[in-house]
C-alpha cells in the first residue's frame, strides 16, 4: 500500500492505493498511490489544478474516487459516515459568525457532537488554550485578525478530538506573525498529541519547516514523495560548497578537488586568493560531500580555514519537478 515507511504490524493513519478521480470522463487524478504514518506531517504540494484539493476531498469523504481505495484511520473509504468519526476538516476559506465570541463559537460546535453544556463549555476553553487564544475566548471574532481566525478554525477542527487532520492552505494571506502561530500551532498538535495532519500548501518554506514527509502532485499524478531532504536532494539543483584554503595550497586544494567522484567543477574567486567554489552533483548527500572534501584535503596536508554547504532547496525541486513532468 502506498510507498511511505511502514512499521510492521501498524496500520497507517491514510492509506490510499491506485487512487483516481475523473470528472465528465476528464481525469483529474491518476493512480495516486502513498501512506501515512500516525503522528506524520504530511506535505500536499503541486502547482494550482494539480489535483490537491481533490484528493483532500476525496480523503474527506466529499467526494467519491472513481477508482482504487483508501482508508482514513483504519477505516475503509466505502464507509464514509464512519470516517467522519475520525477527522478534522479546515477548509482554504471557512467562515465565521463575526457576532460570536470565540468561546461561544466553540462551544456551540462541541454541543454538536453530543457534549452538554458545561463539557462543552470546558472544551471549548481548553481548546483555546491549546491555539493560544485563551486569553481572547471572550472577544467578538470581528476583532480576530486573519491569523488568529485560522487558529480559531483549528481549533474548531481539534473539538471533536480527530485522530487526522485536513488543513487546506492554513497560512494564506498571513503576515509573519500570523504564519509563525498557526505553524507553531500545527508543529505541537502533531508532536504533542500525536495526530496526523495532512496539510496542502503552496508556501514550500511551510512544508519544508513543519512536514515529515511531502508528496509533490503535478496533472494529478504523484511527481514525486519522500522526506523534504530526499525530494530536494532527488530533483534539486547542484549543491555548492565555498570553502577557503591558504592561498599558497589554492592550486593543489583545486586540482584535488576535482579529481574527486561526485564533484563537478571547482572554480577560484578572482578577487579573494585562495577562496574556492566546489560543485557537486545534486545527487551527492550532505554528509559525504563534507567528509569527501574535508577529509580529501586534511589527508592531503592542505588547511581548511572555513567550509560552508549550502543546502538542498525544496524551491529547486519542485520547479524540476513539475516542469520535467509537464513536457
Amino acid at each position: 500500500m502506498g510507498t511511505g515507511t511502514v512499521t510492521p504490524g501498524v496500520v497507517p493513519a491514510v492509506q490510499v492505493e491506485a487512487v483516481g478521480k475523473s470528472f465528465d470522463r476528464a481525469p483529474v487524478l491518476e493512480d495516486v498511490s502513498f501512506d501515512v504514518q500516525a503522528g506524520q506531517v504530511l506535505g500536499i504540494l503541486g502547482p494550482n489544478g494539480a489535483g490537491k484539493t481533490t484528493l483532500i476531498r476525496i480523503l474527506t469523504t466529499m467526494y467519491r474516487p472513481s477508482s482504487g481505495h483508501f482508508a482514513v484511520a483504519g477505516v475503509d473509504g466505502k464507509r464514509p459516515r464512519e470516517i467522519r468519526r475520525f477527522i478534522g476538516v479546515l477548509p482554504e476559506s471557512a467562515g465565521y459568525p463575526r457576532i460570536q465570541t470565540g468561546g461561544e463559537y466553540l462551544t456551540y460546535h462541541a454541543r454538536l457532537f453530543g457534549l452538554s453544556r458545561e463539557q462543552a463549555k470546558d472544551a471549548a476553553r481548553k481548546t483555546l488554550e491549546i491555539v493560544h487564544l485563551g486569553d481572547r475566548a471572550g472577544s467578538l471574532i470581528a476583532t480576530y485578525s486573519r491569523g488568529m481566525l485560522q487558529r480559531l478554525g483549528i481549533a474548531r477542527v481539534l473539538i471533536s478530538e480527530p485522530r487526522v487532520v485536513f488543513l487546506d492552505e492554513p497560512t494564506l494571506g498571513l503576515d509573519p506573525a500570523g504564519r509563525r502561530h498557526v505553524l507553531d500551532t500545527i508543529r505541537r498538535i502533531s508532536a504533542e498529541d500525536g495526530r496526523t495532519i495532512l496539510l496542502s500548501t503552496h508556501v514550500l518554506a511551510d512544508a519544508e519547516e513543519i512536514c515529515s514527509r511531502i508528496l509533490v502532485l503535478n496533472r494529478g499524478r504523484v511527481a514525486a514523495q519522500g522526506t523534504v531532504a530526499e525530494v530536494s536532494r532527488r530533483f534539486g539543483a547542484d549543491r555548492h560548497a565555498s570553502l577557503s584554503l591558504p592561498p599558497e595550497q589554492a592550486e593543489a586544494g583545486t586540482a584535488l578537488l576535482v579529481s574527486l567522484t561526485g564533484v563537478k567543477r571547482v572554480s577560484a574567486a578572482a578577487d579573494e586568493p585562495g577562496a574556492l567554489t566546489v560543485v557537486f552533483d545534486g545527487q551527492t548527500d550532505p554528509d559525504r560531500a563534507i567528509r569527501l572534501v574535508v577529509g580529501s584535503l586534511l589527508d592531503a596536508g592542505i588547511a581548511v580555514r572555513s567550509f560552508e554547504l549550502d543546502r538542498a532547496r525544496l524551491s529547486d525541486a519542485f520547479l524540476a519537478i513539475t516542469q520535467d513532468d509537464a513536457r
